[in-house]
């Protein structure tokens, strides 16, 4: 027995010991006792062992068998409370929980070693905690104490897990009893345990930002650290704390010119073996402070007047062949911009950005694009200069890039380049393979076109151009915006622009239903004009011009809406052609048996004027008088933000989760309509469950009540006021009885922009909503956003509505609810 040595791997190393000891036979007994127990149990296989088992599955099956079986003696070892194996067993689970099984079950083993003397044993415990528990179960308070004594330790790699971990998964409770001892390990001599504190310190701000005064103290001498590992910690400690409270930021705006010495050390340090990567000396710290630096200078000139000069020189001193120097200049063109800098020092920031254009990495010519498009409303002279290479991005094979081009390149537009930039852009759309670029960069150029045309006859051949290269793709706004600006323009510009849409429709291009649609209405409207009038006089015949109406109107690639714009037209020539009015009288009494009820209805209505009521014919098919402009525009929508009406299509909206962010509109109401932006209103109509998502609207009838036969405007009311956001509804009800609302957002701060605005309604079951897209997704300040809602009215209803703002600001998001009861129109 003295002699005896087991063999390697069969006991652990403690039990060797044990065997090793002096003559005891009560040791031996119970040596032999638990030798006889682990060999009725199967030996756990070590952590290596089972990772090469399951990469030896070769299906999910096998790699599931294999799991479950290891997981089933994980749980009869834990279930036997075996100490000896916990560690390995514990190890092996946390890989089994990377791999996405269930590992809940080994939560409390975490504990056991983390309340074990070993640091083996701890380690892998508050791995495991970090792993497996978080705030949301109560389990986690368990190991408070243990955090506390841990925190206690002699041993500074101890004190540094339990950092790490209470970091990790502090809930608000835990980090508020011992944010005491965290602010004590901030002042420890030792530097492993400051930056471990420093960083934890950061982790409980974020999650409880009312101890900001607790670790007050303790940062202000974390800036004159010469490690560099907690100075870095101890920068982002204090960001962090400047972003969660004014006061805050006011007291460290006193710590500028600690900041600037740092910097400037950093530039002028000569090389360092330690922090130097890729010739630059310790980039992070130079990032962290540059970001510091631009959170004290934001809205303070002498603030920024105090870092002007070394930002000056980060500018010009970086090296920039190296993707670490890049990484520096573009945090100093943030800060730049974001700063009450210098104009020079902005225009040698943009150039930063324009020289990024040229770098070969595409990662780095999308952040100079995207960097570019949010700087071009502080400084957009500058970035014209760069306009030469921000339209050879629009060639780029890269989507995102092109996507980011395309933006900038809209918000370059103005009076003395529209003609030049609307041509590229009209080229981007013909190249462009991506149906929804088409349809964003359409929208663009008809907004860019109805704010800086030089007049309407380079509009019309603007938009004439943009309906051809954008096909099918064009959204409706082009096409009644296109019908408008014809029907305003004078009488010779009428016939002309119906001329050129003649001759598109004359080479075979009727699959495109925009180009179809109003080149059908200009034709019904201004037929004659062109066919007498114009050019075409003497070259053309009625008799061709209904030979290409018989193909529009049963050509199958037409769909429904073009056909009806089609059979209308043909209605109105029947008195403005002086010898067609059998063929066109035959034509439309062929649609009196269409398969589709609207075309048929059409059909038989139009047939009747050609018979019975003949005589009113002429005055009701008259021309059509000047359409009015109602659409607000670019400026009153904030047209000079580079994100503008159509840039709603890319807005990114969780369609999963609509249904449950309107079930939070207001209440737990059950019989309202809710909807968002864009909704398509025929499922919202088949959909039984939307339509009962809110209630509490639902008022009673006005089934009996005369409702007036005439457009009521009621001025501009005031339905929404907080925190400088103000929102406005001009309503205007329809002869219908229904609803148009004008939205208007207002945003009279002078320094913070809204991002990712939405507003959502919901109105009564009984009403038919539907939102167009907002003009704008981001509010900038002083800025504006427009919106248009039209209500249906079916039953005569009393209108109520409840609204859900949604917006964020300076990277935390901001909700709010109203409710609109008055929508009496006022005489």
């Amino acid at each position: 027995m003295w002699g005896y040595q087991p063999e390697p791997g069969i006991l652990p190393p403690e039990e060797n010991r044990r065997f090793n000891a002096p003559f005891n036979m009560a040791t031996i007994k119970q040596v032999i006792n638990e030798a006889v127990e682990r060999v009725r149990m199967p030996t756990p296989v070590r952590l290596r062992d089972l990772i090469r088992h399951i990469r030896a599955a070769r299906t999910a099956a096998e790699e599931r068998a294999v799991v479950n079986k290891e997981c089933a003696l994980i749980r009869a070892c834990f279930r036997e409370d075996d100490s000896l194996w916990r560690c390995r067993n514990l190890a092996k689970l946390l890989y089994i929980h990377m791999l996405g099984y269930p590992a809940h079950f080994g939560q409390l083993e975490c504990l056991k070693l983390i309340a074990s003397p070993r640091f083996t044993d701890k380690r892998i415990g508050y791995l495991g905690a970090m792993l497996l528990l978080d705030e949301r179960q109560d389990v986690h308070l368990l190991i408070t104490n243990s955090l506390k004594n841990d925190l206690n330790s002699t041993t500074q790699f101890v004190v540094g897990l339990a950092l790490c971990t209470l970091g990790a998964i502090a809930s608000p409770e835990m980090a508020r009893d011992l944010a005491s001892e965290i602010d004590r390990l901030a002042r420890s001599p030792n530097a492993y345990i400051r930056k471990k504190a420093a960083l934890c310190a950061f982790r409980v701000v974020r999650k409880v930002p009312e101890s900001i005064e607790i670790f007050l103290p303790a940062t202000r001498s974390l800036l004159t650290e010469k490690n560099h590992g907690v100075l870095i910690t101890g920068v982002t400690l204090i960001t962090e704390m400047c972003e969660k409270s004014p006061d805050t930021l006011a007291h460290f705006k006193k710590l500028v010119p600690n900041l600037v010495r740092i910097l400037k050390n950093l530039i002028l340090a000569g090389y360092s073996p330690e922090h130097d990567v890729s010739g630059v000396s310790d980039p992070f710290l130079q990032v962290k402070i540059l970001r510091l630096l631009r959170i004290l200078g934001r809205g303070d000139p002498e603030t920024s007047e105090a870092m002007n000069d070394v930002l000056a020189q980060v500018a010009t001193n970086t090296e920039t062949t190296k993707n670490v120097g890049n990484t520096i200049l573009y945090e100093t063109v943030l800060s730049i911009m974001d700063i009450q800098s210098e104009s020079g020092l902005r225009v040698l920031a943009i150039n930063i950005l324009g020289r990024f254009l040229l770098n070969n990495d595409k990662n780095i010519r999308y952040v100079a694009l995207n960097t570019l498009l949010k700087t071009s409303a502080k400084d957009l002279s500058a970035v014209q200069r760069h306009r030469s290479t921000i339209l050879e991005c629009l060639k780029d094979p890269d989507v995102s890039i092109r996507r980011r081009a395309m933006e900038l390149c809209v918000a370059l537009v103005n009076h003395s380049n529209v003609r030049s930039m609307i041509t590229e852009l009209l080229l981007f759309v013909e190249r462009s393979p991506e149906p929804e670029f088409k349809s964003v960069c359409s929208s663009h150029i008809m907004h860019c076109a109805d704010k800086f045309s030089p007049d309407n006859k380079w509009r019309l051949e603007t938009l004439l151009r943009v309906i051809v290269a954008a096909g099918n793709n064009v959204r409706d706004d082009v096409v009644s915006s296109t019908i408008q600006l014809i029907s305003d323009s004078p009488r010779e510009l009428q016939a002309s622009i119906t001329a050129d849409f003649w001759r598109e429709l004359c080479v075979d291009k009727i699959d495109r239903q925009p180009l179809v649609q109003v080149a059908m209405w200009s034709l019904g409207e201004y037929g004659d004009i062109m066919l007498y009038d114009s050019e075409f006089a003497s070259k053309l015949t009625e008799e061709e011009i209904l030979d290409v109406y018989q193909r529009m109107l049963w050509a199958p690639q037409n769909n429904i809406v073009t056909k009806q714009y089609a059979l209308l037209s043909l209605v109105k020539l029947s008195t403005r052609f002086k010898s067609a009015l059998q063929r066109i009288n035959r034509m439309v009494e062929q649609f009196g048996s269409h398969l589709h009820i609207e075309m048929q209805q059409r059909g038989v209505e139009f047939t009747a004027l050609f018979s019975q009521y003949d005589h009113l014919r002429p005055s009701l098919l008259e021309r059509m008088p000047p359409i009015p402009n109602t659409k607000p525009k670019m400026d009153e929508m904030g047209g000079d933000s580079p994100e503008m009406e159509s840039l709603v299509i890319d807005q990114v909206v969780e369609q999963q989760d609509s249904s449950n962010a309107l079930l939070l509109l207001l209440g737990t109401s059950t019989a309202e309509t809710a909807i968002l932006p864009d909704t398509n209103i025929n499922s919202i109509e088949n959909n039984q469950d939307l339509l009962d998502l809110l209630g509490g609207l639902d008022g009673p009838s006005l089934n009996n009540v005369d409702i007036p036969k005439a457009p009521i405007h009621k001025p501009s009311m005031t339905v929404f006021e907080k925190d400088n956001l103000k929102i406005n509804f001009e309503v205007e009800q329809t002869i219908d009885g229904g609803y148009e609302i004008l939205m208007t957002a207002y945003n009279f701060s002078n320094n913070q922009t809204l991002d990712n605005f939405v507003l959502q309604a919901a109105v009564p079951k009984t009403f038919v909503l539907k939102m167009q897209p907002a003009s704008s997704t981001q509010l900038p300040p002083t800025g504006e956003i427009t919106q248009v809602i039209s209500i249906k009215n079916p039953t005569n209803g009393v209108l109520r509505m409840r609204l859900r703002i949604c917006y964020s600001v300076n990277g935390q998001t901001v909700t709010e609810q109203a409710e609109v009861n008055q929508f009496s129109p006022t005489s």
